[in-house]
């Protein structure tokens, strides 16, 4: 798709066939885990406006960078491990940024240990959704970006849920939502279609039949805004 065929989104459910759009690439495409570049793309348009200050914590492959600069929006993105020379090595549990200066945050974090992101010992992929300290660490990343974001203004947070033999299903979306609107009031909940993940075979299709469970076939998208203050 052309980008000057794009579109905003009108729906709660967003089904992308690609991760990129028009010639230029955004982010990596070969990254585990990247994310869409239509979702930032969207949410930029619906919550930011030209010269807005954009920050991604958990930057990966630069995905949010790339669009964010297509937008003539300012960004920053870091990373635990950078992937590229514009992405700052930082941990997202200590964002090294004013109060109240951002004027939108996105995040797409790990949502287990099922993937790794890299060797770095403090890595939050590291830690298996099965153990609640995973949560209490996505909480760090929170307090962080309600403490960087200016009042009234959005953050957003996609994430998946996760199903493991041994533990059955975990409801990771709804677990952080939780944590979530502690501090920030919701603004809508998207589901985002899932593509191109490794158990989108026939041999997975089949287990999931014979041993009676699903495969997760969206992901979450929350969007909160920070509290005017009274």
């Amino acid at each position: 798709m052309n980008k000057d065929e794009l579109k905003v989104e009108t729906t709660t459910l967003w089904n992308f066939p690609t991760q990129n759009y028009g010639d230029k690439p955004h982010g990596d495409n070969k990254y585990r885990g990247v994310t869409p570049a239509f979702i930032i793309w969207n949410l930029l348009q619906r919550y930011t406006k030209r010269g807005d200050l954009v920050v991604d914590p958990m930057c990966g492959s630069g995905t949010t960078i790339d669009v964010a600069k297509e937008l003539d929006r300012k960004v920053i993105g870091y990373d635990i491990v950078p992937y590229r020379e514009d992405i700052i090595q930082n941990d997202s549990r200590s964002i090294p940024l004013e109060d109240n200066s951002v004027d939108f945050v996105f995040v797409d974090s790990p949502y287990s240990d099922n993937i790794k992101y890299s060797n770095h010992p403090a890595c939050i992929g590291k830690i298996s959704c099965e153990k609640e300290d995973f949560f209490d660490e996505l909480e760090k990343v929170v307090k962080e970006i309600y403490r960087i974001l200016k009042a009234g203004k959005v953050m957003t947070w996609l994430i998946g849920d996760h199903w493991r033999k041994k533990s059955g299903f975990i409801p990771v979306g709804f677990k952080l939502y939780q944590r979530l609107t502690k501090y920030f009031d919701t603004v809508d909940l998207v589901c985002v279609t899932r593509r191109h993940q490794s158990s989108n075979t026939p041999f997975w299709h089949e287990r999931a039949r014979k041993y009676n469970f699903y495969l997760r076939g969206f992901k979450h998208l929350f969007i909160m805004r920070k509290p005017k203050k009274i």
